[in-house]
């Protein structure tokens, strides 16, 4: 009997989508080895953090040559889970949820988009890029005939939840949501939200820091 897939950190996996953006340039650039120096300085990370999350996957590398990029490429990509066929399904027709289907680096990251849905009539039956704009109301159906085994929700508030029941409903357990609202979700299903105007927020804390330092101090009596 195959051993369970060992659980890693989430910081690691974070982590490894970056070391594996940088391998996969490598490759692409003909080279056959990186050091964990070289990987970190292109990942934006520590080499230390390096060698602890490649060692998570059996990979130390060889002193003096580092890590050949083919097969470390290959391992992380075995261990994100991108070897295996992602379907996905984009719920949303408007202005995200267009760019999303138009977006051509899905494929080349092991993702097939294959259905876009929405509520609008006016957008329905319409072509976006390779797809064409089919009804939410079909959704079950949809999802089902597709095989989609991942849901990308591009959806307001006010409908994000009651859709995200049904797509849970109907058998699938990974959903990414761009809803600017907290969705509640069954233990089992893997939800991962996309809060772009938090994000902005949080930059713009940052910024101000860096401009004005004593701007976020807390002025003594406040």
């Amino acid at each position: 009997m195959a051993e369970p897939a060992r659980q890693l950190p989430s910081a690691t996996v974070s982590r490894l989508t970056l070391y594996l953006r940088t391998l996969n340039a490598l490759l692409a650039e003909g080279a056959e080895s990186v050091s964990s120096e070289a990987l970190a300085e292109s990942a934006g990370v520590g080499s230390a953090n390096v060698r602890k999350d490649l060692s998570y996957l059996g990979s130390y590398g060889t002193r003096g040559v580092g890590y050949d990029v083919a097969n470390l490429s290959r391992k992380i990509a075995q261990a994100l889970g991108l070897t295996h066929e992602w379907r996905v399904a984009i719920i949303g027709a408007g202005n995200l949820g267009r760019a999303l289907a138009r977006y051509a680096g899905f494929e080349s990251r092991g993702f097939d988009v294959v259905a876009l849905l929405d509520a609008d009539e006016l957008i329905i039956g319409t072509e976006i890029g390779w797809l064409r704009v089919g009804d939410v109301a079909h959704l079950e159906a949809v999802l089902a005939s597709t095989r989609a085994n991942m849901v990308v929700l591009a959806l307001p508030a006010a409908v994000a939840q009651s859709v995200c029941d049904r797509v849970v409903a109907a058998g699938v357990h990974s959903i990414l949501s761009f809803a600017p609202v907290a969705l509640a979700v069954p233990e089992h299903v893997n939800l991962r939200k996309v809060d772009m105007a938090t994000e902005l927020q949080i930059l713009a804390y940052h910024a101000q820091s860096l401009q004005a330092p004593g701007l976020t101090q807390e002025r003594p009596g406040a």
